[in-house]
């Protein structure tokens, strides 16, 4: 498992936005988790040592995939170049239960060690790609986008916003040094929210700022500061609507977070905002079931 990714994996996950290096990290700490005592006792003790199989990646429900070349990533840094891999179906597809998306050939013990970790990894990011993509159709027809937040898991952040662009929603903040946002902490710190956009735009003249407002009072003063862009902390429908008239013609966007749910989506998204933040498409998204099984 020393060897580095092969190019077309690499590729691959380039091209999907993801860093290779950063990709391979993952897994190669996924795949230590399962190897720390040593090798896989229970496939060593059964399964000889020359044999060569073929197994196939197959969804067992209906959803959108993500990390199909994830998955790859962990039979290729297992198996080498002893393993050929074939991807039947792109990230962001829709699943056809029952139709393999990755079929995998090579020694059988080297399927087996790698399963677990494929599946983990691709199952849990099928299930946050299958999330958004249902809050993505509930918003359909108003505008708004659905968007993720930091609520995500250490270690797995851009997967799980990859993920989400899987599914149809967009990202929110990488980190906390590629965009500002002012929350109540910060505003208390500063002394109010003009003073904490004023701290903000002198220390970091350029960089996206947001300002999270609990009331409408809030709003006004946030567009007084010059935002651009305001979070709606756990507005009622009816508030929200009012804060849309508040900035229209402005040029300011808004931002509905808290309180969201499915059945809520489209009524709040039809206030005219322009995102709902939802903290569920990677906190709370449940598994896709996928499985792997050798022919």
């Amino acid at each position: 498992m020393n060897a580095p990714l092969r190019d077309e994996i690499a590729h691959a996950l380039r091209a999907a936005g993801l860093e290779p290096g950063a990709v391979e990290l993952v897994v190669r700490t996924a795949l230590e988790e399962d190897l720390v005592h040593g090798p896989d006792v229970t496939t060593a003790s059964t399964v000889p040592a020359d044999a060569v199989a073929t197994g196939d990646l197959t969804p067992r429900s209906a959803g959108v995939l993500a990390g199909v070349h994830v998955a790859a990533a962990v039979f290729d840094l297992v198996g080498g170049p002893d393993v050929s891999i074939e991807v039947h179906e792109a990230d962001g597809a829709a699943t056809r239960p029952g139709q393999p998306v990755l079929s995998v050939t090579g020694p059988t013990r080297a399927l087996l060690t790698a399963e677990r970790t494929a599946l983990n990894l691709v199952c849990h990011l099928s299930g946050i790609a299958t999330l958004t993509g249902r809050w993505v159709d509930a918003v359909a027809g108003t505008g708004a986008a659905i968007r993720d937040t930091r609520k995500t898991t250490p270690g797995l952040r851009a997967l799980e916003k990859y993920a989400v662009r899987c599914g149809g929603g967009v990202n929110h903040r990488m980190a906390l040094g590629d965009a500002a946002l002012v929350k109540d902490n910060h505003v208390l710190a500063a002394g109010g929210i003009a003073a904490a956009v004023r701290a903000v735009r002198t220390a970091a003249p350029d960089i996206p700022l947001e300002v999270e407002c609990d009331t409408l009072d809030q709003v006004r003063e946030a567009v007084a500061a010059g935002v651009q862009l305001v979070l709606l902390d756990n507005f009622s429908t009816a508030d929200t609507r009012a804060a849309v008239e508040l900035v229209r013609d402005t040029g300011v966007r808004l931002e509905a977070s808290g309180g969201l749910t499915l059945d809520r989506a489209h009524e709040v998204a039809a206030t005219g905002v322009d995102y709902l933040a939802v903290g569920a498409l990677t906190h709370s998204a449940p598994v896709l079931d996928l499985g792997f099984d050798l022919r």
